[in-house]
């Protein structure tokens, strides 16, 4: 029984489970789309669906602002699944959320059922607003 818990602690800890670690990354914990949807179910948290590309200015403003401010890293890790998906690349995943421009990011519920979108450019302070209504939505809402 012993060697049973050490097993499931040793699974948790590869499968990052150190949340609270996390918490006070300095940058987000991304997810693949496959893996992040799974684990959003699993572990019954909100999915932060992250849609961009390469060649997006806006994208690349976000990456360099708005995903590095501590408050928005901490509100991520913390409260939700953070997906990071290029659209050029995973072309099925951009269709079945109707992409049409970027960056584009969109809440998942629990459930995985859609919460909210918000197309285009998203400052820090104004994430965070979003974040923060978007945690405290009902499950399944």
């Amino acid at each position: 029984m012993k060697t049973l818990k050490t097993v499931m602690v040793l699974l948790a800890l590869l499968a990052g489970g150190a949340a609270g670690g996390l918490a006070g990354a300095d940058k987000i914990d991304w997810h693949s789309y496959e893996s992040g949807l799974a684990r959003g179910k699993f572990e019954k948290k909100k999915v932060f669906l992250y849609f961009h590309a390469e060649w997006c200015g806006y994208c690349a403003e976000m990456d360099r602002t708005t995903f590095k401010d501590p408050a928005v890293v901490a509100a991520l890790n913390r409260n939700f699944i953070p997906i990071r998906v290029d659209s050029e690349r995973e072309t099925a995943a951009a269709a079945l959320f109707r992409v049409k421009g970027l960056p584009d990011v969109w809440f998942l519920a629990e459930s995985g059922e859609v919460i909210g979108h918000r197309p285009g450019f998203i400052a820090a302070d104004q994430l965070m607003k979003i974040l923060n209504v978007v945690t405290t939505a009902p499950a399944g809402k």
